[in-house]
């Protein structure tokens, strides 16, 4: 006999708390998940402290069988990015059960119905406030542990959506390039080009204070460059300073570089090392003593994860990239490093995907985004 299965939206701190908890368990003996920041969450999730909620809707469910939580799931709303491309569109996120139908089902119906009761006509996901969230569930690449701000899902998950009747929208891959120990003379005739110009100049740092100042100006150049970009919302003022409080203290000045023209920025890269093994010892818990794990497991990694880069529109194919890049891996070079990890790129984006091949880089991961019409 199947126990009935309630679906409730979270209404309360407890109800929160097992929201928030809810991964833990079911990824309990999920040899590579890593748990997110727990302190983290706690201010997401609550829609009060949430700065999205500014210019988006959002409701979080619980499932219950026989009073116990068996999954989650959270529907979202970005009026801002719907206005700016005149779409009505709804999006789930964060969804998480065990391997059942029928709880994934009641959940996915759930939000459908409120998403449609509020005008929308699609719905697509996994997709949050932004695209500065977790995109996109894994479908290629189980083997490799996730990097920052990533699903890592069980293949399971894929096979419920697509019997409720959601198809691709959209895929992101993810390339991983070995740290050459030489670099590619076209590159190399580039980069000494653009050297040898002295138009531009490159600015790298040694100390997290070095680069306080640069944060603004980076992010307000990261709403420029990826305007265009599925699921991106440009950040205003107040996002700019949660998203630099919440990616500074993990930064690490060495692979943070930035591309300046007259003291304007222009272009920038930012890469981290990864610290999965240490977020995974930590249990998502930086105190009292996680946040050591989780720096020790950067000073021992051998992977260096990109987070973003970018060029502003006008300097664009003038070798910038290239001058950024480079610079990039030299710094990986001395530090040891074995690998790269591109981070998500969309799978339309030919010109990066190419430089990526020319470096050797192999697509070793893949999330999609889907969709479904309501």
């Amino acid at each position: 006999m199947t126990l009935k299965i309630n679906i409730r939206p979270v209404s309360n701190r407890k109800e929160l708390r097992q929201f928030i908890y809810l991964p833990a368990k079911i990824h309990k003996n999920h040899k590579n998940w890593v748990p997110s920041f727990y302190i983290d969450d706690w201010h997401y999730f609550n829609l009060k402290k949430n700065r999205y909620t500014a210019y988006s809707e959002a409701i979080r469910f619980l499932a219950y069988q026989n009073d116990e939580v068996v999954g989650r799931i959270m529907g979202i709303i970005n009026y801002r990015y719907n206005q700016a491309r005149s779409e009505k569109m709804g999006r789930f996120a964060y969804l998480e059960c065990w391997n059942d139908p029928e709880v994934a089902h009641h959940l996915l119906q759930h939000v459908e119905c409120w998403a449609r009761e509020k005008g929308m006509k699609t719905i697509v996901g996994p997709l949050g406030f932004s695209d500065q969230d977790p995109e996109g569930y894994l479908i290629e690449g189980y083997e490799y542990p996730p990097t920052l701000s990533t699903y890592y899902n069980y293949p399971y998950i894929i096979r419920l959506l697509e019997n409720e009747g959601y198809t691709k929208e959209v895929d992101y891959v993810v390339y991983q390039v070995i740290v050459p120990d030489i670099i590619p003379p076209f590159y190399q005739k580039i980069y000494t080009r653009i050297m040898r110009s002295k138009k531009f100049q490159l600015v790298e740092f040694t100390s997290r204070r070095q680069m306080k100042p640069f944060i603004q100006p980076i992010l307000q150049l990261m709403n420029e460059c990826f305007s265009g970009l599925y699921g991106f919302v440009p950040l205003d003022a107040s996002e700019m300073k949660d998203l630099a409080n919440k990616f500074l203290p993990i930064m690490d000045p060495r692979f943070v570089k930035i591309a300046t023209l007259k003291q304007d920025v222009i272009g920038f890269i930012i890469g981290v090392p990864n610290m999965s093994a240490g977020i995974r010892r930590s249990k998502g818990h930086l105190f009292p003593i996680g946040i050591f794990h989780i720096l020790y497991s950067a000073k021992k990694s051998k992977q260096m994860d990109l987070l973003m880069g970018g060029v502003r529109e006008p300097y664009r194919g003038l070798g910038l990239d290239v001058l950024l890049g480079l610079k990039t891996i030299a710094s990986a070079q001395k530090a040891g490093y074995q690998f790269i990890d591109s981070h998500h790129e969309l799978e339309s984006n030919f010109k990066m995907r190419a430089e990526m091949e020319k470096l050797g880089g192999r697509l070793y991961k893949r999330y999609r985004i889907f969709k479904k019409n309501l």
